[in-house]
């Protein structure tokens, strides 16, 4: 694997996080997500705390970390100051809140016992419930995202290729779906973005169908949902396929139709255009073929540090497309009778329309 040039705007995100507290009604955020923490400091622990206000950021971690967390955060760029606190983690945040009158949370992380504990702990300072402080600075990728993002993409794209020969009678979804996940590893990997999609006959009516020990026989559709993780960062791409070739008749017309819908979707997506209509672009397209119906999930969503992470793309979306957003557009028809069919692909928002992250050929 090629060495990837990573970078990433690190002190720019703690500003534009810091920014957000105002409108938010906090004087300061005590991150918990890990994941938040990771995109914040570069810290890939799996226990931690993040204070951050307008003068100071303050990375608390057990004695477990504590090298770990100096050397990543030294890495990442990010001006975080890391503190070795074991068992005295509630004391120190004590400390640290002493003069801070509103402590923002993370609602989505905090739980309910969790919210409890710092209620106590932090006794003289007002808890301040947030949504989507750093979730909505990370729609917006920089550039060692989208290296990282292109590599993954790249990864997933070599790999179903390679294995590509396998979609054919006699083998099973789980021998496909273990051998795409082995070659991506192979190919440079740290694990698969998600638990990869192999779903044939029936089973490809279920939009998230798990790959079991049903055999791929001649007539099948055949629905291929995977993605390459890399570095923290994802790819998610569907292909899909009929054994025997497209032939004739529903299974064709499906293959087909659910196609022309993603290239609508497609078509639409740029800078400035309503999530939502990029949404309604397919579903037009399926409502002409009488096929709206069978489409029974939304058209698309973020991609990045998480599989599914905002935007969404859905008809009750109320957001605006902005460039930089890592987006999918995913259409699909579902019929139990028959099977099912999606495509999809990885896409960056610009001004212009969308760049592609995702290139495997689709063969109809």
């Amino acid at each position: 694997m090629k060495k990837v040039n990573v970078d990433f705007d690190m002190q720019g995100r703690l500003s534009r996080l810091i920014e957000k507290f105002s409108s938010a009604g906090c004087e300061s955020l005590l991150v918990t997500s890990l994941t938040n923490i990771y995109y914040l400091s570069g810290f890939t622990g799996s226990a931690g705390l993040l204070w951050v206000d307008s003068k100071k950021a303050l990375l608390l971690v057990d004695g477990r970390y504590g090298e770990q967390a100096i050397e990543e955060v030294e890495k990442s760029g990010a001006q975080i100051e890391v503190e070795m606190v074991g068992s005295k983690q509630s004391e120190r945040l004590q400390t640290i809140a002493r003069e801070t009158r509103t402590v923002g949370l993370e609602a989505q992380s905090v739980s309910w016992s969790k919210m409890k504990q710092l209620e106590k702990t932090l006794e003289n300072s007002d808890l301040v419930f947030t949504e989507g402080l750093v979730e909505d600075l990370r729609q917006i990728k920089d550039k060692g995202e989208i290296a990282l993002m292109k590599t993954a993409a790249e990864i997933a794209d070599k790999a179903l290729s390679e294995i590509w020969s396998m979609f054919e009678e006699g083998v099973t979804e789980k021998e496909i779906a273990t051998s795409l996940d082995e070659t991506m590893v192979k190919l440079g990997a740290d694990g698969t973005a998600f638990e990869t999609i192999i779903a044939t006959g029936s089973n490809s009516a279920r939009p998230h169908a798990r790959p079991g020990d049903r055999v791929l026989s001649e007539g099948d559709l055949v629905v291929c949902d995977m993605g390459a993780l890399y570095k923290g960062y994802r790819s998610d791409m569907t292909r899909s396929t009929r054994i025997g070739g497209t032939g004739t008749g529903k299974p064709a017309e499906m293959l087909e139709i659910v196609l022309e819908a993603q290239k609508a979707g497609l078509a639409t997506v740029k800078e400035g255009i309503k999530n939502a209509e990029v949404d309604s672009a397919c579903r037009e397209v399926l409502k002409q073929a009488g096929m709206e119906e069978a489409f029974t999930h939304g058209t698309g969503h973020g991609v990045g540090l998480d599989i599914h992470e905002a935007p969404t793309l859905s008809g009750i979306s109320t957001d605006t497309l902005r460039s930089g957003q890592v987006v999918t557009v995913e259409p699909g028809v579902y019929l139990p009778e028959i099977g099912g069919v999606r495509w999809e692909d990885t896409v960056i928002v610009n001004e212009d329309g969308c760049e592609f992250l995702t290139h495997s050929p689709k063969v109809i």
